[in-house]
């Protein structure tokens, strides 16, 4: 063969081996491009979340205590108030001719009780002068001076005068009794006069006026509630009224701290603590609708004073339910759950790793009947260890759930490398896989490590 041939036959053979290789080198399975993340401690804080209204913690309705006329309103919605102020005040004129009246009529009752007593006073004179003429009439009937008609005149005399006394005092005591109810009736009618005119009981704003100066206030009965007159409301103590979940409400406990945030508020957020949590559910008014989503009251008072807030203000409080300082913990995306085998003792049944080409998608499912004596299938939470190239699902038990992450209590250990995203990418990797870090991932994980 000449050298010409030779060298043609050695570039056809470099050329074919080049293109085998080349194709080698495109067609290999070069992994599944995912984030990663390297497992480090963390301080994690559980929080419950959950919306409702800023309130008072007191508030005070007003009400008439005797029906009549508003005659003077002094004080409009969104007025300052302080402690015995005055606010309004109703028609006094009936009440005010039910307490003349009533003086007068005690003024009446008790002259009679003072004729009756004069008149007491005048019987027992007579009954003394009565005593003494029997007892001058027994002397002179000793001495045979008198005769036996004026004796016995004298005696009957005393008996009248006794009688007389004893049907007066009788008299004393019904007179006593209608003095005493007079006395009462004015009474009264003097506290109804005194609650025609109305002061505040406490110091705060007034949120909200229900009537205008000439309309009539209404007391309530039994059945039927009265005209509220004005809503007042002490703001130096503010609570924030929520509605949390009953998935939630195990969790919550007295005293826990929060976080407030207040819509119309919205640069700002302010501390609070727990100081009440609803026994029963919250019943939506007029509704019985038993799919409805069941929520409790949970009340939480703010530590600071919040300038320019109103009752009724939408507001948001996260409840800090647990804490975690320096503890294992994955990021939340991370942790996924797949169906696994278990032997008898426990431990995972893992098939060997097979060089794929495909690297995500679904592992087909084995039937029950395909299962080992012994061996059992349960659904597991975990995570994507990066091992070798490769992407292996460790088990894991988590702990609280912090914003971003979860304790991890077991399974993985610091410093391990976990599969963190994209989402998509967790939720149809397999065990075993090929993946591949993208950068950004090893960059954060490099920082990870360092800190």
């Amino acid at each position: 063969m000449s050298r010409k041939n030779i060298l043609i036959a050695s570039g056809v053979v470099l050329v074919a081996a080049a293109v085998v290789v080349a194709n080698l080198y495109f067609r290999r399975d070069k992994g599944l491009s995912v984030t990663t993340e390297a497992i480090r401690s963390r301080d994690l804080e559980a929080v419950v979340s959950a919306s409702g209204k800023i309130q008072p913690k007191r508030l005070v309705n007003i009400s008439a205590d005797t029906p009549g006329r508003v005659v003077d309103l002094a004080v409009n919605e969104g007025d300052r108030i302080r402690r015995g102020q005055f606010l309004l005040q109703i028609d006094p004129k009936s009440l005010r001719t039910r307490v003349e009246g009533g003086t007068a009529s005690l003024q009446a009752a008790q002259g009679s009780l003072d004729q009756m007593r004069q008149s007491v006073e005048t019987g027992k004179v007579q009954l003394q002068q009565a005593r003494q003429t029997l007892a001058r009439q027994q002397d002179l009937w000793r001495q045979q001076l008198t005769t036996r008609e004026a004796l016995d005149k004298a005696v009957n005399d005393v008996k009248a005068a006794e009688s007389a006394v004893q049907e007066r005092l009788k008299l004393l005591r019904p007179q006593e009794s209608r003095i005493a109810q007079e006395r009462a009736t004015l009474e009264s009618a003097r506290y109804d006069l005194s609650k025609v005119r109305i002061e505040s009981p406490i110091d705060g704003i007034v949120t909200r006026r229900n009537i205008q100066e000439g309309e009539t206030a209404i007391i309530g009965t039994m059945n039927n509630p009265g005209t509220v007159l004005l809503t007042l409301a002490d703001m130096s103590i503010i609570q924030a009224e929520v509605e949390v979940d009953e998935t939630n409400i195990p969790h919550v406990q007295l005293g826990q701290r929060a976080k407030v945030t207040i819509d119309a508020l919205p640069d700002r957020s302010f501390k609070g603590h727990v100081t009440e949590i609803g026994n029963s559910p919250i019943q939506a008014a007029g509704t019985a609708n038993t799919t409805q989503a069941t929520n409790f009251k949970v009340v939480v008072v703010l530590d600071e004073a919040v300038p320019d807030v109103r009752p009724g203000f939408t507001a948001t409080a996260d409840i800090v339910t647990a804490t975690r300082t320096a503890v294992v913990a994955a990021p939340i995306p991370a942790v996924a759950v797949r169906e696994l085998v278990y032997d008898a003792n426990g431990q995972i049944v893992r098939e060997p790793h097979a060089d794929k080409r495909r690297t995500s998608g679904v592992e087909p499912t084995a039937a029950a009947a395909e299962l080992k004596p012994g061996q059992t299938r349960k659904e597991t939470e975990g995570v994507f260890v990066l091992r070798s190239g490769r992407a292996e699902f460790v088990p894991i038990k988590v702990g609280i759930a912090g914003e971003e992450h979860f304790e991890v209590m077991e399974g993985v250990h610091q410093g391990d490398t976990i599969v963190a995203g994209p989402y998509q990418a967790i939720r149809d990797l397999k065990e075993g896989a090929r993946v591949k870090p993208s950068r950004e991932s090893n960059d954060t994980t490099n920082r990870a490590r360092r800190s």
